[in-house]
Parts: structure tokens; C-alpha cells; sequence
């Protein structure tokens, strides 16, 4: 039976991450959708220009975006509220940084990369998150993030479906509340300097399935034609 200790809090508590501390690098775990998200996110990260590249990684969590980083050339600073998470991010190569995502402790333009992945969809005000994420990304570095839409068909596709089914989320994980306004995270992001392209994104049927029957511990995510529900976002700083 999955492991359902989040049901028992509020919807988006914190708390939830302890709880589910030892879920976060089983790949059929409560956590197994975040590992998909991550390599879909890497995907949109280049490789770095010199030796010295930074990727800052806002709630990285226990760090799952690290394995799809080798070989790319940053140092992967990682950034979460969770210690027990971070503990995790550690051992996997990731600077921690103990800090609220929206009060970031980091340098203005001091990373190559900024990557926000599931993340602003659990904060209570997601252009404080963006506006911390465009401040420490340095001129011509990129912005990568995904989260869920604002919309009634995220709402039942994202929490009222996906957390019944093995592989989505852990039940009371999210709030449908903080979910995000797409006009208004690219008109933020713009306020920035950040022009933001949006993509929709879905799991691949054919690897959920073999997920499924165990033929893979992975998932393709999928461009869809809609960002109504799941979708990535990309861009590049602007020079001042």
C-alpha cells in the first residue's frame, strides 16, 4: 500500500517532507513523479560556459535534479526549508543552502542557471520566488522552472485524479489555491528581464505503463498542447 502520511496534515503543510523524508530517492516511491520532472527539467538546462558555472536550484528538495546534471559543469546549489531533505541534496553532490525560497541568502547575478521546479505552486506569493530567482541569475544566464496552472482542469487532473493513482502525488501535497496564473508569471517574469516561453507536459502513456509492470523505473515527460495543467518555462536574462 503507498505510503499516505501527508493525507494526515493540511494540504501543502511542510511538515509533509519529514514525513515523507525516506520516499525521496525510491523510484517507486511518493515521490517517483519528481524524479520524471527532474530529468524533463535538466533537458532545458546547457551546458556551462567555464568551470566556474553555478546552477541554483530553488526547493531542490533531497536533490533529485542532480544526477541529470553530470557532466554539465555546475556547482548545483540547492536550496530548501526541509533539513532532512537537504541532508539527502548533500550526499548527492548539492551544496545545500537552508533558506526560504523567497528570501533566497545568495549574491544578486551570481548563478549561470536558475532552475524553480515544483516549487511555485506551494508558495503563498510566487513572484516573490521569481523575483528572488531573476535577482540572483546574472545577464544572459537562464531561468528553467516548471509548475502546475491555475485552472479548474489542473485542479481535477492534477490533485482530484493524479493523487489516486500510483506515481502521482502524495494526497494533500498540493493546494489548489497557490496553483499559478500563467499570464501573470510571464508578465512577472518580463518585469524582470526574463521573456518566458511556456510548454505543456504530460507523462508518456507507454512509460507509465511500463513503469507500471516494472520494465522501467522511468518516464518520459511529453510536450502537450496545452500548458492548462502541467507545464515547463524557459528564458534567458536580458543584458541591464
Amino acid at each position: 500500500m503507498p505510503f499516505r502520511a501527508a493525507a494526515r496534515r493540511a494540504p501543502n503543510d511542510p511538515a509533509q517532507y519529514d514525513d515523507l523524508v525516506a520516499q525521496w530517492w525510491r523510484p517507486r516511491g511518493e515521490f517517483a513523479m519528481l524524479h520524471w520532472l527532474a530529468a524533463a527539467r535538466a533537458a532545458l538546462v546547457p551546458p556551462s560556459n567555464g568551470p566556474d558555472a553555478v546552477l541554483a536550484d530553488l526547493g531542490c528538495g533531497a536533490g533529485l535534479l542532480a544526477p541529470h546534471l553530470e557532466g554539465k559543469g555546475y556547482r548545483h546549489i540547492g536550496v530548501d526549508l526541509a533539513e532532512t531533505a537537504l541532508v539527502q541534496a548533500a550526499a548527492h553532490g548539492v551544496s545545500p543552502v537552508r533558506a526560504d525560497v523567497r528570501f533566497v541568502p545568495l549574491a544578486d547575478e551570481c548563478a549561470d542557471v536558475v532552475c524553480a521546479g515544483e516549487i511555485l505552486e506551494h508558495v503563498r506569493d510566487f513572484r516573490a520566488v521569481v523575483a528572488e530567482a531573476c535577482r540572483v541569475l546574472r545577464p544572459g544566464g537562464w531561468l528553467v522552472l516548471d509548475t502546475l496552472a491555475d485552472t479548474w482542469l489542473s485542479r481535477v487532473l492534477a490533485v482530484s485524479v493524479a493523487e489516486r493513482l500510483p506515481g502521482g502525488p502524495p494526497a494533500g501535497i498540493h493546494d489548489p489555491a497557490l496553483f499559478v496564473d500563467r499570464s501573470r508569471l510571464i508578465e512577472c517574469c518580463a518585469d524582470q528581464g526574463v521573456p518566458l516561453t511556456l510548454r505543456g507536459i504530460r507523462p508518456s502513456g507507454v512509460d507509465v505503463a511500463r513503469w507500471l509492470t516494472h520494465r522501467t523505473d522511468s518516464v518520459r515527460m511529453l510536450p502537450v498542447g496545452t500548458t492548462a495543467v502541467l507545464f515547463q518555462g524557459w528564458g534567458r536574462k536580458e543584458s541591464s
